[in-house]
Order: C-alpha cells, then sequence, then structure tokens
C-alpha cells in the first residue's frame, strides 16, 4: 500500500471531519440500544440491586447517554441545534437515574468498611448486632449466630477509652446508615424502574434510534476540523484545574475541610464543587479524545491517574456528607453521634488524600501505556 504524505501546505492536513463525530455517535447509540435490549431481556426485578446482567446493562446504557451527551456538548455547533438542545438534558437525566442506585449501594460499603477500619472490630458494624435491620432494609443479611454482640466487650486488645467508646457507637452507626442508605436504594432502583417505563425514556430512545442511522450535522460539519473543538474542551479542563487550589493539595490532608463538615447547612460542601467540575470537564476531554482518535487512542497515564483521583474525591466527599446527615438525626446515642463524626473526618481526610493524589498526577506529562 502507497503511504500517504500529508501536504503542509494543506490546512485540512490531518484534519478529523464531521465524519468521525457521525461515526462515534452512531456507535454510542448503538451501543445504547443494545444495552437497552439486553436490560429488558434480563429484567431488573422488583428487588433492589437486580441480576448481574441488568446491572451491567444499566452501566452500559449510562455510560453511551455520557458520550452521545457529551459530544453533543463539546461538538455543538456541528449538531442540529434545536435537536441537540432538547436530547441533551434528556440524556443527562437517564444517565443520573440510573446512577443512583449504585452511588448509594457503593456509598454504604464505603462508610461500613470505614467504620470497620476505624473500630478494629473482626465483622462489619452493620452486622455485629441490631436483630431487626434485615426486615427494615430488605433482606439485609440478619447477624450470624455467634457474632459479637455491639455492647460487648471489644474484640482488639487493650482499646483506649475513644477506640472503645468508636466501637460501642460503631455498630449502632452502622446499623443507622443501612438503614438510611438501603432505603434510599431501594427508592433510587423504584425511581430507575419507572423512568424505564416512562413516556418520557420511550422518547429519548426512539431520538437514540434514529441517531444510530442518521445524525443530524450541519452542512458545515463535512469540512470542519474537530480537533479545534477538541482543544477548547481541554483548555476549559486545564484553566479549572489551573483555579484548583493546588498549593493546600500538595499537602497530604487540609485541616479547613473540616471546618464546615458538621454545620446546620446540609448544602455539599463548599471546598468540593470545583472539583467536581474539574471531574466534569476531564470527561469531556476524554470523550473528544475518543471521537479524534477512536480505537487508535494513545493511552493518556495521567488522565487515567486523575480520573480515578477524582472519583475518590466525589465518593468521599459524598459519604463524609452521608456521614454528617446521619449524625443529625434525632435522640441518636452519645456514641452512635460520637462514631459517626470520626466517620465524617475520616472521610474528608480521604477527600483530602484524593486531591493530593490527584495535584501529583496532573504534574506529570507521561503518555503510553500504564
Amino acid at each position: 500500500m502507497a503511504q500517504q504524505h500529508l501536504d503542509p501546505t494543506d490546512p485540512m492536513a490531518g484534519a478529523v471531519t464531521g465524519d468521525a463525530l457521525a461515526g462515534y455517535l452512531r456507535a454510542q447509540a448503538t451501543e445504547f440500544l443494545r444495552a437497552l435490549r439486553l436490560h429488558r431481556e434480563t429484567g431488573a426485578g422488583a428487588a433492589a440491586g437486580g441480576s448481574a446482567e441488568s446491572v451491567d446493562a444499566a452501566r452500559a446504557l449510562r455510560r453511551s447517554a455520557r458520550r452521545i451527551s457529551a459530544s453533543l456538548h463539546t461538538f455543538r455547533p456541528l449538531v442540529d441545534t434545536d435537536w441537540s438542545e432538547a436530547i441533551r438534558p434528556e440524556l443527562a437525566w437517564v444517565s443520573g437515574t440510573l446512577a443512583m442506585e449504585h452511588a448509594y449501594a457503593a456509598r454504604l460499603e464505603r462508610l461500613l468498611l470505614a467504620l470497620h477500619r476505624l473500630s478494629g472490630a473482626t465483622v462489619l458494624p452493620a452486622q455485629s448486632g441490631v436483630a431487626d435491620i434485615a426486615d427494615v432494609t430488605d433482606g439485609v443479611p440478619a447477624p450470624q449466630k455467634g457474632a459479637p454482640s455491639p455492647a460487648g466487650p471489644p474484640t482488639h486488645p487493650a482499646a483506649t477509652p475513644d477506640r472503645g467508646n468508636l466501637t460501642v457507637g460503631a455498630a449502632k452507626a452502622g446499623a443507622l446508615l443501612d438503614r438510611q442508605l438501603t432505603l434510599a436504594r431501594t427508592r433510587a432502583h423504584s425511581t430507575a424502574l419507572q423512568a424505564l417505563g416512562s413516556s418520557r425514556f420511550h422518547a429519548v430512545a426512539d431520538n437514540i434510534a434514529v441517531l444510530a442511522s442518521e445524525v443530524p450535522l450541519t452542512p458545515a460539519a463535512a469540512v470542519a476540523d474537530l480537533r479545534p473543538l477538541a482543544a477548547a474542551a481541554e483548555e476549559r479542563l486545564t484553566d479549572a484545574v489551573t483555579a484548583l487550589p493546588l498549593v493546600t493539595a500538595g499537602h497530604p490532608y487540609n485541616a479547613e475541610a473540616l471546618i464546615h463538615g458538621l454545620s446546620p447547612d446540609p448544602a455539599p460542601h463548599p471546598q468540593d464543587a470545583p472539583w467536581h467540575q474539574v471531574r466534569l470537564l476531564l470527561r469531556l476531554h476524554r470523550y473528544a479524545r475518543e471521537v479524534l482518535h477512536g480505537d487508535s487512542e494513545p493511552v493518556d497515564v495521567r488522565l487515567l491517574g486523575t480520573g480515578q483521583s477524582l472519583n475518590r474525591h466525589r465518593d468521599a466527599s459524598e459519604a463524609a456528607a452521608a456521614a454528617a446527615q446521619a449524625a443529625r438525626t434525632p435522640r441518636i446515642a452519645p456514641a452512635t453521634a460520637y462514631a459517626l463524626g470520626v466517620l465524617h473526618a475520616d472521610q474528608r481526610h480521604e477527600v483530602e488524600a484524593a486531591r493530593f493524589a490527584f495535584q501529583q498526577c496532573w504534574q506529570r506529562q507521561t503518555v503510553g501505556t500504564p
């Protein structure tokens, strides 16, 4: 095969045109429809969680919906405006609705593991007592016979008074979190099932089915170069990272992050919003690279590392908020409130550790195979 040489005088040499965007959107629409068919075939059932196949299908639906929406946002000058502006909010609704059940389950697991680690218990706090929890939380396994009582003696040697107090409160704190987050997960599961059966979702699926065969690009998209729009997405990410308090994040722990943690204001932590925004911009940048490079996209180790750090940051931030919300429950025992306070502080430290890891990853310029 003859080698093709780029003409340096040709301004479109090496350009990535609208055909690449159309092919990417068609591929993602096809993945969406395939995941939807799999979800309908497997069925999520009435119980929260559903089968493994339905969980994978829901994840694939979210994945495709995010990529379609992000591509329509990044390359919006090349797509029919009315159609794009109408479908993007609907895709965000689909992705957000399907994500909630998994988010609550992951949050509960994260908090219970943290309680287990902090208390030094030999079993997970939510499984060490409180026999009525299984009835309240729709099938959470009942305590095993012979499991130590939450009020029993500590299983670790020579516990300090604070550690002993934490051990006593950890089981009740775990039970409280289990009850609250499992209820939230069950409601999210029901909401997702209702959404998937709604006329609103059917309209979204119909639009995606049309997208799988016909992409509504503008006439200029055929000769337009996608690279400047992708570069603009990268520039927005770089500007947002530059605005982050990386000097503070250069230290493993930021005590300022704990000041407002248990304030009466239930709003998200004020320091977290810019980091969440960077996470979204990083995702837009990654998806733009997928459009440009397709299957030949080089692996960027820095993007992988920073993405993982920002995911950890979000998970720890939301877990800390859940612990703080549980601590506001009326008439809980002092030992329970103490355990939840320690848990909240632990997750805020995890937030700071994730910021520190992000800073370390972002400073790397390596592109290659991890």
